[in-house]
């Protein structure tokens, strides 16, 4: 029996960024967007907010997760979280294209990996044999988030 991460998980500290960036509404935005692009994720929803007298926070939801941001332009300061699911998105990606953007002199990062579970094969999540979701993945019980994916490669996602 081996085990598995359901998922990967960045919290990175920028510091010492340029300040005028970490105010830029747009320029956030478009620099999340691209982190989720060059990581390989793909984008499910974009929701950016400016602050006044300053700042911005937002989050890029994406089929694997999502990567959120909230800066502190007075601080030079940046909390980013790069959340990712699967073994086919890679968050470093992220981070180094987030760093670079940012202008960051200083940076700390936690690595944490998400659902450390014991699994036969490898396996982490069960395929199903027909095109109908199981009682687990329609109602959230026991399945956790209710993400299901059939045998045929078509993913589905419960929405409340």
């Amino acid at each position: 029996m081996t085990t598995q991460a359901l998922g990967h998980q960045l919290m990175v500290e920028f510091y010492d960024c340029d300040k005028q960036m970490l105010d830029d509404l747009a320029g956030i935005e478009k620099a999340m967007q691209d982190a989720a692009i060059v990581s390989g994720a793909t984008i499910v929803e974009k929701v950016f907010h400016r602050f006044s007298p300053f700042g911005v926070s937002g989050v890029v939801v994406i089929a694997e997760s999502h990567l959120a941001i909230h800066t502190w332009p007075e601080y030079g300061y940046a909390a980013v979280d790069l959340f990712t699911c699967g073994t086919e998105v890679d968050p470093m990606k992220g981070f180094e294209l987030l760093e670079e953007r940012l202008g960051s002199q200083n940076m700390s990062v936690v690595e944490m990996k998400r659902g450390l579970l014991p699994q036969a094969n490898g396996v982490h999540k069960p395929l199903a044999v027909d095109a109908e979701m199981p009682d687990f993945a329609k109602n959230g019980n026991g399945a956790g988030n209710g993400h299901f994916q059939h045998s045929n490669g078509n993913a589905h996602t419960k929405v409340a």
